[in-house]
């Protein structure tokens, strides 16, 4: 029975750490993400767009404040005042009898409504209102193009990662290519078909690609915390579905039509509104102010007493105050004189982004294809030189150079591969257009 006891509690003591590191490494392992899935987190993730957020949260709180102009103000007033007694005695009544009111202080007691409405202010509370709509947009634009520009962080640590994984895969296969060709070059120095220089400058390449191997290993490691940062997530296996190619983008003069409607644009176009309606409300103050006021009195000791209400017409009209307003007027037009041409710079850029951006995808298009041919040769290559070398037609440094034609090829063909695709995304955020747009017109 104890020895029974004995193995029981060795299997479990085996058996559970196991298990245990298993369940937890499962836990820990990320989930298989996409870029729309990194662009989705990217957007709960980043503090700036957050801050868009508020700030259009912040104009609707000054459209109320411009709503409030035009609405009544109405206000329920209580007022108790006292007087104190005049000082040197209380004077004596003409019957020679002292009266309540020169003995007490005098007391006095006011509650009433009052109502306050502006009829007319020089078009200040419309110009306001229109404002702060004109604001809200602008801001909402901002953010949409915010999102955007946030889609190209997005896509260049996504595909500078995939490009980084790629890189060391090709690493390692060449890699291992020089190990199997330096083992076989010493079986042939046993032989004596082989001189021990072969072996050497051998040795030299697998250090070589050693070294840019570590390299690579950093900045892979480096490219996933920059992911990491613009997620918040701790970045696994990514996933790079070929929903499409590069190849089939349209023609130059589609994104250039979208680019005018960008969102940078249309912000720029109702700051310059905005700057527009801020001129009206500073040129309302040469305007008269008519204003409307009444009370309803619910208590009233004064000698007002037994009236129950009153009104009051008000019209304030500016005749001189200086040059305070007409400077101020001559400042706003300025302003606003300068925010039209920064719309007209907008209007500008953009198709200069669009034309930027279809350029370099096009060259890309291109280098990627040649690369590609390049690489598939380099293959070929390599295996003749393999070939000819057994067969004692070739040197060793033929096939050596082989082998590092075919390493160079190959990762110049994997960098042309996600340049083109880091270079497509920039494309679409250059027309103003999203990836949840064009996610299923992407690779």
């Amino acid at each position: 029975m104890k020895k029974l006891s004995l193995v029981i509690i060795l299997v479990l003591t085996l058996m559970w750490p196991q298990g245990l590191s298993a369940e937890v490494k499962t836990m820990r392992t990320p989930p298989p993400m996409s870029l729309s899935d990194c662009y989705a987190l990217s957007l709960k993730q980043s503090e700036l767009i957050a801050v868009d957020y508020q700030r259009i949260v912040e104009t609707e709180g000054r459209f109320l404040q411009a709503l409030a102009i035009v609405l009544p103000h109405a206000s329920f007033i209580s007022t108790d005042s006292q007087e104190e007694p005049q000082k040197g005695g209380a004077p004596a009544s003409t019957s020679g009898v002292l009266t309540s009111s020169s003995l007490n202080p005098s007391k006095d007691s006011v509650r009433y409504f009052h109502v306050r409405q502006t009829l007319f202010n020089g078009f200040k509370a419309f110009a306001a209102i229109k404002g702060s709509k004109l604001e809200k947009d602008q801001r909402i634009n901002e953010r949409i193009r915010a999102e955007q520009l946030l889609l190209i962080d997005v896509a260049n640590s996504f595909y500078l990662l995939e490009e980084k994984r790629e890189d060391i895969k090709a690493l390692t296969g060449i890699k291992y290519t020089l190990g199997r060709r330096i083992k076989e070059l010493r079986d042939r120095e046993n032989l004596g078909r082989s001189r021990p220089s072969e072996v050497v400058n051998a040795k030299t390449g697998l250090y070589s690609v050693e070294a840019e191997l570590e390299l690579a290993r950093s900045q892979e490691v480096v490219a996933r915390q920059v992911l990491e940062f613009l997620t918040g997530v701790p970045v696994g296996r990514l996933i790079d579905p070929p929903l499409g190619s590069p190849e089939n983008i349209k023609p130059e003069s589609y994104y250039l039509a979208k680019s005018l409607t960008r969102s940078d644009v249309i912000a720029a176009q109702k700051d310059w509104e905005v700057y527009n309606k801020k001129r009206q409300i500073i040129d309302s103050d040469f305007l008269p102010e008519v204003t409307f006021e009444g009370n309803w009195y619910t208590q009233r000791t004064t000698v007002s007493k037994g009236v129950d209400w009153d009104i009051m017409l008000k019209i304030d009209v500016p005749i001189f105050e200086g040059t305070d307003t007409l400077g101020r007027s001559k400042e706003a037009r300025a302003q606003a004189k300068a925010k039209e041409l920064l719309y007209q710079r907008a209007k500008r850029a953009a198709p200069q982004d669009v034309r930027d951006a279809y350029v370099k995808l096009d060259s890309a298009i291109a280098v990627r294809k040649a690369l590609r041919k390049a690489y598939s040769t380099a293959k070929l290559n390599y295996h003749l030189q393999e070939k000819d070398y057994n067969l004692s037609l070739v040197s060793n440094l033929d096939v050596l150079d082989a082998i590092k034609t075919l390493h160079n090829s190959e990762r110049e063909f994997i960098h042309s591969l996600y340049e083109a695709k880091r270079l497509y995304w920039q494309l679409q955020v250059a027309c103003g257009e999203t990836l949840l747009e064009n996610i299923y017109e992407s690779f």
